[in-house]
């Protein structure tokens, strides 16, 4: 099986090194980014099978980076989980235009059952 690609934008740098572990553990490729400047340069780069997507990364934020992915052609069909600390994190993941959302903190299970659920159906 080939490895499937994680693509996780998060300004939050220990949240950047846990996730990778986690996920790496899990058998996914991690590339990462601490911010969402030229967000689509950067999702075509990395090619990735499901997108993370924090709400607070500079400099646009999540919501409008969401936004961008999901308005271009080639990678509007790309996964994207919504994460947040805020109350309303569903209402923020809906306005991105995300296909799901975790609210933080969350725990390893949780991560891994989105990611692994969202990969099976691409």
């Amino acid at each position: 099986m080939d490895s499937k690609t994680v693509l996780l934008f998060d300004d939050d740098i220990q949240i950047l090194e846990v996730c990778t572990m986690i996920l790496e553990f899990a058998g996914y490729t991690v590339v990462t980014s601490a911010n969402v400047v030229d967000v689509v340069a950067q999702v075509t780069t990395a090619n990735p099978d499901v997108i993370i997507m924090d709400n607070w990364i500079p400099d646009i934020g999540g919501i409008r980076a969401t936004q961008l992915i999901k308005q271009h052609l080639k990678l509007v069909n790309i996964p994207v989980v919504y994460i947040s600390a805020n109350s309303n994190i569903e209402i923020l993941s809906k306005e991105a235009g995300a296909d799901c959302f975790l609210a933080k903190p969350f725990n390893i299970d949780q991560l891994e059952k989105v990611i692994g659920e969202l990969i099976t159906k691409c």
